[in-house]
């Protein structure tokens, strides 16, 4: 009888085929180009030379995506570009492909020396967008197939634009792949988010690689490091803005701590319940705001029992009253509006010990994040840290006997699988 695939195996699947895809275009590409040679060497070691630097100062943007736009820029120019001066550049798609690739190993050595290799996964889509990108491209310009171009500038720059947007649409593609192997996440909810997510980076990215591209007919090589400040600082906002999420996450995390360190959950207990929730989050489809919300909520999902006059025994809220459940989740909305910037997030921790049916329709007023929170905090309120499979077994049964009133049904399947999965790790 043929075994289910495993998770673990998928995810290892999709991320080996896109790391194979690329590494057999790679090869190929370094072999032609070895025995043709590289065209025009001069204009390759200045579009080398930005694409190891762009890797050398590569990112992560919130969701742990690993980003080099620069280098990606660089890239992207070298497989659109047209005249550099008076000289037109001929080199082809492969020797593209074989330039960003050597280009993207020099960069990547001083991270590898200290234990920061980047994500295979991440470099192979980087591979197959702008080898994608080269093939649209570069055979007809070269081929002089659309004459109408030497005539119509207006034309050429419209075709780059669509070759810059199906590289676009490629990449966000596999970048949804990897997130579906990786998280579960269904696909289309992935492709979403992943859109979103890259919208703003990758149009800076498109915008400057079309520049130098277009800008090397006049101002030469120039272009590369003109053209390229611009980037280059956008790429410094970014990662700004994610060393500042950063720590926000560690402070509200360290806050989350408190009612453990007080006594009156258990260890662990904030943390469980907010990887939990956010693994449910993502297989429901949830958009990257709304999983960050949900996040947070998670994590002070139990700061209004700081108001007890007594702890209740282990921090189960799961075997207070539903009217105690209520007053707690909404002292801790209080605290939590007392912020001024976490509105959204006091509202889901308010409305977490809201049943999910009033009396026999579902209330759709109760958010997604709520319910989520609701039923993933009861079962760690049943189970806490231990491996034991039949307590998880049974305290999923109890929620799944209170689908009837208390309990998403669509969360507690979504739980189910979730801690099926996070068993087989």
């Amino acid at each position: 009888m043929t075994q289910p695939l495993r998770f673990e195996d998928a995810n290892a699947r999709i991320s080996g085929m896109l790391v194979l895809a690329a590494a057999v275009l790679a090869a190929a590409a370094l072999v032609v180009t070895a025995v043709q040679g590289i065209r025009q060497p001069g204009y390759a070691l200045a579009f080398g030379a930005l694409i190891a630097f762009g890797e050398l100062i590569r990112i992560v943007l919130p969701g742990d995506r690993e980003a080099a736009p620069l280098s990606s820029a660089g890239a992207l120019a070298y497989a659109l570009l047209l005249v550099v001066g008076d000289h037109v550049a001929t080199h082809g798609a492969l020797q593209v492909v074989a330039l960003t690739a050597c280009g993207i190993l020099l960069g990547a050595l001083p991270h590898m020396a200290v234990g920061r290799a980047p994500l295979l996964d991440y470099v192979a889509r980087r591979l197959l967008v702008v080898g994608a990108a080269a093939v649209l491209f570069r055979p007809l310009y070269l081929a002089h197939r659309l004459p109408a171009f030497d005539t119509r500038p207006i034309l050429l720059a419209l075709f780059m634009g669509l070759v810059v947007s199906v590289a676009a649409v490629i990449d966000a593609a596999l970048a949804a792949l990897v997130r579906v192997g990786r998280d579960r996440t269904p696909f289309g909810a992935a492709l979403r988010n992943e859109a979103r997510a890259l919208l703003g980076i990758v149009s800076a990215i498109s915008a400057t690689g079309m520049l130098i591209a277009l800008a090397a007919n006049i101002m030469g090589l120039w272009a590369l490091v003109i053209l390229s400040v611009p980037l280059v600082l956008t790429q410094f906002s970014f990662r700004r803005y994610a060393a500042i999420r950063a720590t926000y996450l560690q402070t509200i995390r360290a806050l989350a701590r408190v009612t453990e360190i007080g006594g009156y959950t258990e260890s662990g207990h904030a943390r469980r319940v907010s990887q939990l929730a956010t693994a449910v989050g993502r297989e429901l489809g949830m958009s990257e705001p709304e999983l960050l919300d949900l996040e947070y909520a998670a994590l002070m999902h139990d700061v209004g029992q700081l108001s007890l006059a007594d702890p209740i025994p282990g921090g189960a809220t799961v075997i207070v009253s539903p009217e105690e459940q209520k007053r707690i989740a909404r002292l801790g909305a209080e605290i939590i509006r007392q912020t001024g910037v976490l509105d959204n997030v006091a509202t889901i921790v308010e409305r977490q010990a809201e049943p999910y049916r009033r009396p026999q329709q579902p209330d759709p007023a109760v958010p997604l994040a709520s319910r989520i929170i609701k039923a993933v905090n009861a079962y760690d309120d049943l189970v806490g840290g231990s491996l034991d499979p039949t307590r998880r077994a049974e305290a999923l049964e109890r929620l799944r006997l209170g689908t009837a009133s208390e309990y998403d049904p669509r969360v507690v399947d979504s739980l189910s699988r979730v801690v099926e999965r996070l068993a087989r790790a």
